[in-house]
């Protein structure tokens, strides 16, 4: 009982971390905050993800390659060019370690407004830090896993925020329903998604991208969404405000790169 306490303290943790920090505030800079907050939430990032820490800046970067390049050999994370989801997953690990270790080409246009933190970013994607959090992860199970079948959860523990992302790129690019009819192939994979925090309404994120609430219809609950409004209210992180054109400040807008 003690292991699936932890797997699903974990799965939720880690998840908030990449939905919260890594996706909507760093790819889209849907909301702002502090350099003390934005810091803070890249040592939460780190406890809550551990092996599977992704960085910010590079997340962002790939995220809104996704967009720009959605269903095209050029989106880093594409079901359609991957025979399966692993190989997908394989294919996207390698551009992310390429742009963290600056040997991919990167378009001026995805490198605005990122949060960077680099010596920390460093030390976190480490092959040292890794296995560190792999030996805590291992260690953890060795204590209180009562039974040989705990022990399959381990790897999902060890890769958990790359196995959020292949859940939702690739289910979502093949299953479930549609709201906005959209020039690529995202979908609503979840009617109502306890389960990915809101990010399986993949359709509705393609179509309002900077959109702090993913969800759109009544049933289309979205759990970050009041975490945020009370973020904001404790006044944490604030709402980008709109300039004279109507555009968000300090937002990144996908729709500049023709994702519809």
């Amino acid at each position: 009982m003690t292991i699936l306490i932890f797997f699903v303290a974990l799965w939720y943790l880690s998840l908030f971390s990449q939905t919260f920090f890594q996706h909507r505030y760093a790819a889209h800079g849907s909301f702002t905050m502090s350099r003390f907050w934005e810091r803070f939430f890249f040592v939460f990032s780190y406890l809550t993800q551990g092996s599977s820490y992704m960085s910010a800046r590079a997340y962002a970067i790939m995220h809104r390659m996704h967009h720009a390049y959605t269903d095209t050999e050029k989106d880093p994370h594409s079901p359609n060019f991957s025979s399966n989801m692993f190989s997908m997953m394989w294919r996207t690990k390698k551009i992310y370690s390429a742009i963290v270790h600056q040997r991919y080409p990167i378009e001026k246009r995805f490198e605005k407004n990122l949060p960077h933190w680099h010596g920390f970013d460093r030390w976190a994607n480490s092959p040292l830090s890794r296995i560190l959090w792999v030996v805590i992860y291992i260690s953890f199970f060795l204590i209180f896993a009562s039974s040989f079948w705990w022990w399959l959860l381990l790897p999902v523990v060890i890769t958990m925020g790359a196995f959020h992302g292949a859940l939702v790129n690739w289910f979502a690019h093949k299953y479930g329903y549609i709201n906005f009819r959209l020039r690529n192939t995202s979908r609503n994979l979840l009617v109502v998604d306890v389960l990915m925090l809101g990010e399986s309404y993949h359709n509705n994120h393609h179509k309002h991208p900077s959109s702090v609430n993913f969800g759109n219809r009544w049933h289309e609950v979205d759990p970050v969404y009041p975490v945020i409004l009370l973020l904001k209210w404790l006044r944490i992180i604030r709402f980008a405000k709109k300039t004279g054109n109507g555009l968000r400040k300090r937002i990144f807008l996908p729709a500049l790169f023709t994702i519809i």
